[in-house]
């Protein structure tokens, strides 16, 4: 009975302990997913937040040219009649009917202009050296040197190896190579109808990349893991080549070469951003100015005439459509084969008409929404078709239109690029729409995976291949710690937006404080931050990253500018105009390079003075013209009438009040200790972010942290 006993007692004594276990581990695992939760909650808030800014340009690249409409007939016109602006825009927009004899004249005057028989190749330079035509054998040679590193001699050797090379030791190709590169890719794309028809009969399978956006690693990656093109590994690169990014002209530059070699095993797809006034406002035209100074010229013209000249969609085996945007439901592919996609430089506005665009025909301008469609739809869950006011530019389409535009075309399902998701793909509308998006860590490092999808078998399935192509790859990072880096870059950019506005957001807050306590309650405080900033995110989940509540939840509204300022070392009239002059940079810039058409980086003080006047117009407000002529001389300190205005635009500095730099800037600063360094280190190479920040030594003798 004593054994029996002890036996008895030892079971009792057992079971709480077991049960301690479970309910301690139940409590983990509620602990950790509340964790992963809300892990989750500020990825997707910090997701919203990045991609309502980038929308938020985008929206306003496309209201440039209402812009223009509205504003520039209350402008002083030159002496052929009309703004500068306008006739410097008229050069991007072809005439919508153009007949035999102009195509010949135009052609002729491209080549003339960018003959490559002008250019001499230095002695010094230590680049790849091209010859035509260019074979699969050299493609494959040119990958063994990339892998190997050896250094190729300027014979027949494999060009885009060496190309891959060059461009991992950040040397760009030579003007001379370049150009002629551009015209054979022009002489071959012209050969190419509106639509390309592609077929697995040979290869049994197809890879479709998204959106690249200037990444060279996001490409390396890509053939890394999946091989070069060739006639049994065919690929689709379906648009946004460039912009954003740092390379874009090595992208273009290894697409168009793949292309020559495998002309009927690569097809490039047309995006938004190949487009001359997108390439002025994102980056790609700063790029080529920057590598190629005094012939930037030609090269600027013959890449945008290329891009003219991209087809717009790709049909595989008569199954999947495969186009950048999307389809709305006025979309008709019969109708886009037959028109002349050339025309537009820019899709953006639509052509000339005989004397301007308001003398378009409907059958014109319809060409012209099509096109735009094309290239700038968004899916969305619900039904219907309507224009995509997050955007600008461009339809929603919903599961409807997507079922009606299959059906009527005998299609299966759609792949399109255009927007970056998480994970580097989705699929919507039951699965008959894939967005494909091949740009990793596309808003900050960690922020996304890059994609692409490989079509196997006689069904077209599907096969997602995803990466992430970053120095820190090899590191671990684990989910929180990726989450809490991109949400601290998204702040960041979120706080400067604000900044732009401060004055406009605290007259509101003032308006809802009568009796200038400082504080409003957090529903007014977010309703003010949405309807000025004029951006849906979730405000009172951001709140406590932005403003101080007190004790009874009442906002300090002032918290929300943290006593920062923007600050530009040329402009003392005011925060109302230098607020405004920092939130248009982008326009700014815009206008800038349109006028510059010598690709100087500098415009005349006229010039200046009349975008200002444009803006200041547009925003309403009432800026004197002698305060804008007053920020026109300030800039102009050699008295020569001309003004630099990439210097002008990389002035601008977000400050304390104390006229410091603020804690992002500091950090970029931080190893530099003196003025001598700072002369050492003049020609060294700082990142992206701090050459915005640096402009020239007296910015940092003024701003020493």
């Amino acid at each position: 009975m004593g054994c029996t006993s002890s036996h008895s007692a030892r079971v009792e004594d057992e079971i709480p302990k077991s049960q301690s276990v479970i309910r301690s581990a139940v409590l983990i695992q509620k602990w950790y997913r509340r964790y992963l939760a809300r892990a989750e909650a500020r990825r997707r808030c910090t997701w919203t937040i990045f991609q309502s800014i980038e929308y938020a340009g985008e929206q306003n690249q496309l209201k440039l040219y209402n812009f223009f409409n509205n504003m520039l007939s209350q402008m002083d016109t030159d002496a052929l009649g009309q703004p500068k602006i306008l006739r410097a825009l008229s050069v991007s927009q072809r005439p919508v009917l153009i007949d035999t004899k102009t195509l010949e004249e135009e052609d002729n005057e491209l080549l003339r202009l960018s003959d490559p028989d002008t250019i001499e190749v230095e002695s010094t330079y230590r680049g790849v050296h091209l010859t035509f035509p260019l074979t699969q054998a050299q493609l494959q040679s040119l990958i063994k040197s990339f892998k190997t590193k050896q250094v190729l001699t300027p014979l027949n050797q494999a060009q885009l190896q060496s190309l891959i090379k060059s461009f991992k030791t950040k040397q760009p190709l030579h003007a001379k190579y370049l150009i002629q590169l551009l015209l054979e890719t022009r002489a071959a794309l012209k050969q190419k109808a509106n639509i390309n028809y592609a077929t697995t009969s040979i290869a049994k399978q197809m890879t479709v990349c998204g959106d690249l956006h200037g990444k060279l690693d996001d490409l390396y990656m890509i053939f890394h893991k999946n091989g070069l093109p060739s006639v049994h590994n065919p690929y689709i690169f379906n648009g946004d080549f460039v912009d954003r990014g740092r390379n874009s002209v090595e992208i273009a530059v290894i697409l168009f070469t793949c292309f020559l070699i495998n002309k009927n095993e690569v097809y490039l797809n047309r995006g938004n951003h190949e487009d001359h006034v997108m390439n002025l406002r994102y980056g790609f035209v700063k790029e080529l100015v920057k590598k190629y100074s005094m012939h930037a010229k030609r090269v600027i013209r013959l890449f945008e005439d290329v891009f003219s000249w991209l087809p717009i969609a790709t049909i595989i085996d008569h199954k999947i459509l495969v186009v950048h945007g999307g389809v709305s439901d006025s979309v008709d592919l019969n109708f886009l084969a037959t028109i002349d996609r050339h025309k537009f430089l820019s899709i953006l506005h639509p052509p000339r008409g005989e004397n301007d665009t308001a003398n378009l025909t409907d059958m014109q301008l319809r060409e012209w929404k099509q096109v735009l469609d094309i290239l700038w739809s968004d899916p969305r869950g619900q039904h219907g078709c309507h224009d995509n006011t997050f955007r600008g530019g461009g339809s929603y389409f919903g599961p409807d239109v997507t079922d009606y535009i299959l059906s009527k075309h005998k299609l299966k399902r759609i792949i399109r690029s255009h927007e970056c998701k998480p994970e580097g793909y989705e699929f919507c509308h039951n699965n008959k729409v894939l967005t494909i998006f091949s740009a990793s860590n596309y808003y900050e490092e960690g922020s996304n995976k890059g994609a692409y999808v490989k079509l196997h078998g006689p069904d077209l399935e599907y096969q997602m291949v995803q990466y992430m192509s970053s120095k820190g790859a090899n590191r671990k990072v684990t989910f929180a710690q990726r989450v809490t880096r991109v949400e601290s870059s998204a702040i960041i950019n979120l706080r400067e937006k604000i900044l732009g506005s401060k004055t406009e957001l605290l007259e509101e807050f003032r308006k809802l404080d009568p009796e200038q306590t400082g504080k409003v309650n957090q529903y007014k405080w977010c309703s003010v931050m949405g309807c000025v900033l004029d951006m849906d995110l979730p405000w009172r989940t951001l709140r406590p990253k932005l403003a101080r509540c007190d004790e009874n939840g009442m906002v300090a509204y002032e918290t929300t500018f943290e006593e920062m300022r923007i600050y530009h070392r040329y402009s003392g009239n005011g925060p109302t105009v230098t607020e405004m002059l920092y939130r248009q940079k982008d326009n700014l810039e815009t206008l800038f390079r349109i006028l510059d058409r010598d690709n100087s980086g500098q415009i005349s003080m006229e010039e200046f003075e009349e975008v200002i006047q444009l803006l200041v117009k547009q925003q309403n407000m009432n800026c004197p013209l002698d305060q804008i002529s007053d920020i026109a001389r300030s800039i102009d300190l050699n008295h020569d009438g001309r003004i630099d205005f990439n210097e002008f635009l990389e002035a601008f500095r977000i400050v304390d009040s104390f006229g410091k730099f603020s804690e992002v800037q500091q950090q970029d600063l931080k190893s530099i200790s003196s003025l001598d360094s700072i002369m050492t280190m003049k020609n060294c190479s700082f990142s992206m972010g701090t050459k915005r920040r640096i402009s020239n030594l007296d910015d940092i003798k003024e701003y020493r942290p």
